[in-house]
């Protein structure tokens, strides 16, 4: 496909509602978890298992079009085009919310949990179709130096939907915005049924948007490959290995654990834990084989040739994780008595304002693709965030959900436009610089409670926010026609978001370690971005690539 010198704002602006989904339902699942925690009695590794679901599709989805792709040695994506892949997607996640709603009529508190997985499986399968076809895409609809913005912009209206979608998916569950336990333990299944009806019809008709309207490009290009047989089985043998490590988690909750003694309980958080940190040796350690591998011969190993692919799928595996993951535990973190004991209703607006925050850092990434004057551009660096903090206040305020413990909030924000304005839209600088400020942000929500611990976990989620635009840029960078390729492979390294939290939620299981102290996770987490942008730098630099240029994204 040409490349285009100006962008063309008609197809992005339909690109970008495809985005919206994705944050949405990510959202949604906030209130699914603790719905599901209720309903089916779960501890709190068992419901991150809906993470794990959701997240855990994506790998599986972009693993099955690279399997075809690598036996027709032609790229699925580029050969359907890019547009009629997001509508296959579409429809794909259409299914998904069918299934939710069979699951919803058919199962039971005993088990229907898995029937519930499955569905949230299925939908997902469609955003990774979607997730592949959709950022190389929003590249190619204009100057492919400043696609990162637009993917960016993209991600700004992903961010609005991850900050609408608890309101909306407790109004349609609860009639309330503000919903208590007592409302998740006796919320109606008919309401779960209503809401996926509203999806699934939301999803036909973006599908018919996309496919029918003559502004969008099909997006075909040549899709031609050489055979990559080497990442093919290395890639298996890592789903086989997660498959083996999960085996014995899953099993372990078969058996009636009521007459177990304490000592015997913490030996089997043990068990489970060990083999869930098997699982996440199993992606590090074969992604980790692949690079040495590489590094002896190319040939076979199609796009996991290029080192600095490797170590962003590692990245985006960890990136996600821990976006999701901070998230996932914090409703239960607020529940302590140091965090103020809340209640269900209590704990919303915070969770708004973690996906919030997401929206604030992505529309301030977003900036660029407008082309404003150096002068406007440092104006919107102050004004943009402000007014999305804005945004996010007057939301939740709109849904009746008490936003005034969370005022003070916007001194992150002020530490967020600092941060923005020292990085000078340079990827590698602001990787390092927003890794480095998540580790203190989780050092102070480790060593301190109440509020300002709140604040500090919170102000993950506006570090995290432009962390994807880096990551996915500076790994794709050299790749040429590989490039659809290693999208796909980044996609599916979002499987991060489906085995970190549950690690985390079994350590917040064991009762020496507990919720709070469970986030030492993320400090490892970032602490490896920072480590990705700095070895990544020079990876770059050997092939002659100079990088440092204005960039922006998200997922």
């Amino acid at each position: 496909m040409e490349q285009k010198t100006t962008t063309n704002y008609s197809a992005l602006s339909i690109l970008i509602t495809v985005f919206f989904f994705w944050g949405f339902i990510a959202a949604g699942n906030g209130v699914f978890i603790p719905f599901c925690k209720h309903y089916f009695n779960l501890d709190q590794f068992q419901s991150q298992l809906v993470d794990f679901a959701f997240y855990g599709a994506y790998y599986i989805g972009a693993l099955i079009l690279f399997v075809i792709s690598n036996k027709r040695s032609k790229d699925l994506v580029s050969s359907w085009g890019y547009k009629r892949s997001i509508v296959y997607g579409l429809l794909f996640s259409l299914i998904g919310s069918i299934a939710m709603i069979i699951a919803v009529q058919t199962g039971s508190r005993e088990h229907g949990f898995s029937f519930f997985l499955f569905a949230f499986f299925i939908l997902a399968l469609g955003f990774s179709l979607q997730q592949t076809a959709a950022n190389p895409f929003a590249m190619l609809l204009g100057d492919p130096a400043t696609g990162s913005h637009r993917i960016n912009l993209g991600g700004g209206v992903n961010s609005f939907g991850t900050t609408i979608g608890p309101i909306v998916v407790a109004l349609v569950l609860f009639g309330t915005t503000s919903f208590s336990d007592d409302l998740l333990q006796s919320l109606s299944l008919d309401k779960v049924t209503v809401l996926y009806l509203c999806v699934g019809l939301l999803f036909l008709l973006a599908a018919l948007l996309f496919g029918l309207s003559k502004k969008v490009p099909a997006g075909y290009f040549d899709a031609t490959l050489a055979p990559a047989n080497k990442a093919m089985w290395a890639l298996i043998t890592i789903t086989i290995l997660l498959v083996a490590c999960f085996i014995p988690v899953f099993n372990s909750y078969r058996n009636d654990i009521s007459n177990l003694s304490n000592e015997a309980l913490l030996n089997l958080e043990h068990y489970r834990f060990l083999w869930l940190i098997g699982a996440l040796f199993s992606v590090i350690g074969g992604l980790s084989f692949a690079y040495v591998s590489s590094r002896k011969s190319a040939v076979g190993w199609g796009a996991l040739q290029y080192p600095q692919l490797i170590l962003g799928m590692i990245a985006i595996f960890i990136y996600v994780g821990v976006e999701v993951s901070i998230q996932s535990n914090l409703g239960q973190l607020l529940k302590l008595q140091e965090f103020g004991s809340m209640q269900a209703s209590d704990i919303a607006p915070y969770i708004s304002m973690y996906w919030g925050s997401l929206m604030i850092g992505r529309w301030t990434g977003a900036i660029p693709v407008f082309n404003p004057t150096k002068r406007i551009k440092n104006v919107l660096l102050i004004v943009i965030p402000l007014i999305a903090f804005g945004v996010v206040l007057l939301l939740n305020i709109i849904a009746q959900k008490d936003m005034s413990p969370l005022y003070f909030y916007v001194f992150c924000v002020f530490v967020l436009i600092v941060a923005f304005f020292m990085t000078q839209d340079k990827p590698v600088r602001t990787l390092m610089l927003f890794s480095l400020l998540s580790v203190v942000a989780m050092l102070i929500g480790l060593f301190t409670v109440g509020q300002i611990s709140i604040y500090a976990f919170l102000s993950g989620g506006l570090f995290c926010s432009i962390m994807w635009p880096c990551i996915f840029s500076l790994s794709l960078a050299g790749l040429g026609k590989y490039e659809t390729q290693g999208s796909a492979f980044l996609v599916m390294m979002i499987l991060g978001g489906g085995i970190i939290p549950p690690i985390q939620g079994k350590l917040a299981d064991i009762p020496s370690i507990g919720i709070h102290q469970s986030y030492w996770i993320t400090v490892i987490c970032f602490l490896y971005l920072a480590i990705f942008a700095f070895i990544v730098k020079s990876i770059l630099k050997r092939q002659g690539i100079d990088y440092d240029k204005q960039v922006g994204s998200s997922h």
